[in-house]
């Protein structure tokens, strides 16, 4: 999905549900948007920088919190670092597919996937809260630079 349609369902469903999607929080989405990969707070900060001075650290991680909180990017965990959600309409967790060699990050929006893990860990017992599946290793390209 191309950004501005990414931007253009982020504000349909802030509208449908009530969300306010100010200007600093659209901006940081747009940056998270244009990042060629996963891209850390402070990066983000820099660039919010550029264009606002006075911008610090707690701005750019409110309107992460503001993101994350209704699924309009996800966190990789292991790599501390932020990527867009292309598919902002509805709620989901995020499943990954990340290049350990050029980097990339590929989403894998699997439902099934998702109920299947949250199924397992009820079955032990665990109430899970959100759920993150980053798998590594080398996507089509550079595992074809190896034959």
């Amino acid at each position: 999905m191309r950004p501005a349609n990414v931007i253009q369902e982020v504000e349909q469903r802030c509208a449908r549900d009530s969300l306010r999607l100010t200007p600093t929080r659209r901006r940081v989405l747009e940056l998270v948007l244009e990042a060629d990969g996963p891209v850390k707070a402070y990066d983000l900060l820099d660039r919010l920088k550029a264009e606002q001075p006075t911008a610090a650290p707690p701005t750019v991680y409110r309107a992460l919190d503001f993101l994350l909180e209704h699924h309009f990017i996800h966190r990789l965990e292991t790599l501390n670092a932020f990527v867009s959600c292309f598919h902002p309409r509805h709620r989901h967790h995020g499943q990954f597919l990340i290049c350990e060699q050029c980097g990339s990050v590929t989403e894998v929006p699997d439902r099934d996937l998702s109920i299947e893990l949250a199924s397992i860990a009820r079955k032990a017992g665990f109430e899970p809260v959100r759920q993150v599946l980053e798998v590594y290793g080398l996507c089509s390209a550079c595992n074809s630079k190896l034959v």
